[in-house]
């Protein structure tokens, strides 16, 4: 009994307590934790028992795995290596951690029911923050915030800091953390600052310590300029005319900004233009021409500058009822200087006279117009009228005429031109008149630009108006508005401006000349929906890409979003320039990817907003779900009897969704490149099933009776269309119409051998269709390819007949290959006949052979071979003459003792599932004789 409690006194000795361990990992990682153990030898002996081990892990007081007297148990998420035990480690291992699985880890060892070992191990989380920077405008020298944003980070806290071009901003502090929905946590910290010019290109940084290391994300800030806004009026002397006013902006920064025109707090619209200023800055000025019945409103007319980053635009303003007090003094005014000024004409008179009455009146009328700028209209859209205006008065604006130009080209009224290109007709000469299409004229030079003219067979839409003279009330002087009315053409108006002449009626010289501005053409971008498609390498993560077409100008801007925040785009051809098409008109797109899991399980939701300055709105598309392109096999005929319907069907599988259209058409007979000539009703489609999650698959078919006279035909076909929201362009599967029919083919092939040594070896083959392919060979153990003549012709009973022949010669020994060509021209080698291909047998067949009876042809002019082997020249083919092949057969062990002769040919036919052969193979009498 002492010696068995000294044992036990022994063995609790050897128990080994490790201080507890701590082990940290990231999501979704493997992390191990280590449990070893040393067995000493006093209690396993020399050997261990591995049955008589025991290991129990456990959590928080909850068993996670076990070894020993019970089965052994582990939960999923664990992995441990049972083979290891013999050798001490007993470590377990953590599956793709998360934050459920943290907690303090108990090991337990124990050896023949003696406990060895026990320890202790922490199991936590770390995550590090994922750090995000708004873009954001702020405002010059104005208090603002910039925002930094920690996400997914574990465990609490992190602390925040700020840089400026590298020196450290003193805002360091401990934020408040969220939890989010997965446990996990975020931050944000703001930087409130007083932005200056020295900001524009300074690089912030936003630094985030979390569990003992730093991360930085650097960013430059968009700093907006406030603007001076003016708003003034053009001067007009009635209520009851349009009134003009001009919206004057200086001094802002960035170039994308936006004017709204505000009556009584309703919204006007306006047009876009700026310049640059000296100091880097733009400016610009707007127009917006109130109606009579606008004005007669009255109240405040306010012009509204909005710009990015900022929540108050700014503002410019005037009263109407002012204005209006303002033109009455304004008319008083100009007849005081009307008054003054005839009494100077009067005073003047004596002085005029002596340089004629004409002189006098001519200067008269020029000095009584006023003329106006030219008006631009707010919005050039493409494709929609646009009008540009100018306003004339004086005392005679009854005999003002007005010429309106594009650039420095003249423009007539084309409204009611015709559209036919018959019109164009040019004539060219740079000293005298240049005529133009659709009613433009150029009289003069070309400049060294050139003109904006349209090019050949493009219409100009120009319309033009004339308004008044009005009389003004109160006053002598009258009104005339000349207007145009256009439709704006990329590549006819881009970069253009218009110019307006005025003149008197019978008068070559112009009073006043006004050019406006540059103006903008505008087309909205047509914008497609989002296709998702795989990427090539990987499989994995779907690729989500949305186009946008036909807009102008080329600046568009693509967001991506989903559920919880704004993406990033992976690829993007709108960050660089787009180049325009052939129209003037500019294509871009952009695309994202996000995991496939994501997309197949439904649960998240991905759109775009596409922003362009033609768009009131922005375009938004979303996604329709997980799609996958479908595979469309080869269409396949059956039928079971001639005269029962055609059934032809093709299998469409592995799409998603299950919405898919399969159209049959019928094709024109004869050409390759058909075209398709009618829609076939009666298909029928059967499915979509579901073969996997989000896979499915459907079956197409149709069936149709093939008329006589499609038959004899045997030329056009059948197609299946198969659409599907993942393509671009539907997938096409052709059959062609025709019978397909084995020919009938002989038993064995015909031979014929001639005094010289040359075999005819001949097949005749009837019927089939398509036609047959053949493939003669000869030698011995091993064949060699023969060059054939073949001849096709229609028999007395109608059928096709392919007539075949092959003509070879033996040889035991190779000749060289000059005695080979020697040896061609002397013998000729070939048979200079065409009947040998219908039939060897018959009379007329003449053979070249020097020592028989049909040596009396010339050889040198009718019986050389066109082909001689190695020849580096190509002589004119004899299409009389039947090409002998040369088969060399090597001798065998004795010397009068060489391999027989094999002739075969190989028959391949789309009716027949197997090549046909038939092989002619020397008899043993002919080979000894030989």
């Amino acid at each position: 009994m002492r010696c068995k409690v000294l044992v036990y006194v022994f063995l609790l000795t050897l128990k080994k307590h490790v201080s507890p361990t701590e082990i940290q990992a990231g999501p979704n990682t493997n992390a191990t934790l280590p449990c070893n153990v040393t067995f000493p030898l006093s209690v396993t002996g020399d050997i261990i028992n591995k049955s008589l081990i025991e290991v129990n892990w456990t959590r928080n007081d909850s068993d996670i795995a076990s070894f020993g007297k019970a089965p052994a148990d582990i939960k999923e998420g664990f992995s441990w290596n049972t083979s290891d035990f013999v050798n001490g480690d007993f470590s377990l291992t953590i599956l793709r951690a998360s934050l459920n699985v943290q907690g303090v880890y108990e090991c337990t060892v124990s050896y023949n029911s003696i406990m060895l070992h026990f320890s202790n191990v922490t199991f936590s989380i770390l995550a590090s923050p994922t750090l995000s920077i708004p873009q954001q405008w702020v405002v010059l020298e104005t208090k603002s915030q910039l925002e930094c944003y920690a996400d997914g980070f574990y465990p609490p806290p992190v602390s925040f800091s700020w840089t400026r071009d590298g020196q450290e901003i003193p805002s360091t502090k401990m934020v408040d953390s969220e939890e989010t929905a997965d446990g996990y946590y975020r931050a944000v910290d703001n930087l409130t600052f007083y932005p200056s010019r020295e900001d524009q290109n300074a690089t912030f940084g936003c630094k985030v310590l979390h569990s003992g290391s730093y991360q930085e994300l650097d960013f430059q800030v968009n700093i907006t300029y406030l603007p001076s806004v003016k708003l003034s009026v053009m001067p007009s002397s009635s209520n009851n005319i349009p009134l003009t006013l001009h919206c004057d902006v200086e001094s802002f920064y960035p170039e994308e900004m936006s004017v709204s025109w505000f009556q009584n707090g309703t919204v006007l619209p306006e047009p876009p233009d700026t310049e640059n200023n000296p100091d880097g800055t733009y400016r610009t000025r707007r127009y917006y021409t109130l109606s009579p019945e606008q004005r007669g409103q009255g109240g405040k007319v306010e012009c509204a500058v909005n710009q990015p980053g900022v929540q108050q635009p700014a503002l410019g303003s005037v009263y109407l009822n002012e204005l209006d007090r303002e033109d009455e003094a304004l008319v008083l005014t100009k007849s005081a200087k009307a008054s003054v000024a005839m009494m100077c004409i009067s005073i003047v008179l004596v002085f005029l006279l002596c340089f004629g009455f004409s002189w006098r009146r001519r200067d008269e009328k020029q000095k009584s117009l006023s003329v106006s700028g030219i008006i631009l209209p707010p919005r050039a859209i493409v494709g929609q009228k646009g009008r540009v205006t100018v306003s004339i008065e004086g005392r005679r604006v009854d005999r003002v005429q007005t010429a309106w130009f594009l650039n420095d080209t003249p423009i007539s009224d084309t409204s009611l031109t015709g559209t036919s290109k018959a019109n164009f007709n040019c004539l060219y000469n740079p000293l005298t008149t240049i005529h133009l299409p659709y009613g433009l004229t150029l009289t003069s030079p070309v400049s060294e630009k050139g003109p904006l003219l349209p090019s050949r067979g493009e219409m100009g839409y120009y319309k033009l108006h004339t308004e008044g003279p009005l009389h003004s009330s109160g006053s002598a002087t009258q009104q005339l508005v000349s207007s145009l009315t256009f439709i704006p053409q990329i590549s006819i108006h881009k970069g253009a401006v218009f110019k307006c002449q005025v003149f008197y009626l019978g008068k070559e010289k112009i009073v006043a000349e006004r050019v406006s501005e540059k103006f903008t053409i505008l087309s909205a971008p047509e914008v497609s929906e989002i296709q998702l498609a795989e990427t090539p390498n990987d499989s994995d993560i779907m690729s989500l890409t949305v186009r946008a077409s036909h807009f102008h100008p080329d600046i568009i801007t693509f967001r991506w979003f989903c559920e919880g925040g704004e993406l990033s785009p992976v690829a993007s051809q709108a960050s660089s320039s787009p180049r325009p098409n052939s129209d003037g008109f500019f294509s871009a797109f952009s695309q994202c990817k996000l995991p496939r899991s994501e997309l197949e399980m439904g649960g998240t939701k991905v759109w775009v907003s596409v922003h362009h300055i033609a768009l009131k709105q922005p375009v938004t598309r979303e996604t329709r779900g997980f799609i996958k392109r479908p595979c469309v096999s080869e269409i396949v005929g059956s039928t079971s009897s001639p005269d029962q319907a055609l059934t032809l069907g093709c299998e469409i599988t592995d799409f998603y969704p299950p919405n898919i259209s399969v159209t049959w058409l019928k094709l024109r007979e004869g050409e390759q490149d058909d075209r398709e000539e009618e829609v076939i009703e009666g298909g029928e489609m059967w499915g979509p099933i579901q073969t996997q999650p989000k896979l499915f698959r459907a079956s197409a078919t149709l069936k149709r009776n093939i008329t006589n006279q499609e038959k004899k035909e045997r030329g056009g076909g059948i197609v299946c269309r198969v659409e599907h929201c993942s393509l671009q362009e539907p997938i096409e599967r052709q059959w062609r119409n025709g019978d397909i029919v084995a020919p009938s083919i002989p038993a064995s092939i015909s031979v014929y051998w001639s005094s010289e040594g040359v075999g005819v070896f001949s097949l005749l083959l009837k019927g089939g269709h398509p036609k047959v392919k053949l493939l003669w060979a000869a030698g011995g153990p091993t064949l060699s390819p023969l060059v054939s003549n073949d001849t096709e012709e229609i028999g007395d009973d109608g059928q096709r007949e392919l007539k075949s022949v092959c003509a070879l010669e033996r040889s035991t020994q190779p000749p060289s290959q000059t005695d080979k060509q020697l040896e061609k021209r002397r013998n000729g080698h070939s048979i200079k006949t065409k009947a040998a291909i219908t039939d060897p047998n018959i009379q007329g067949i003449e053979y070249i052979d020097e020592d028989g009876e049909n040596n009396n042809i010339d050889r040198d002019e009718e019986t050389k071979s066109d082909v001689y082997e190695n020849s580096d020249e190509e002589q004119e083919e004899d299409s009389g003459a039947l090409h002998i092949n040369r088969v060399n057969l090597k001798r065998g062990p004795r010397e009068n003792e060489r391999a027989r002769l094999r002739v075969c040919v190989e028959i391949t036919h789309p009716a027949l599932k197997l090549p046909v052969y038939r092989t002619w193979t020397e008899p043993n009498e002919e080979n000894s004789s030989t």
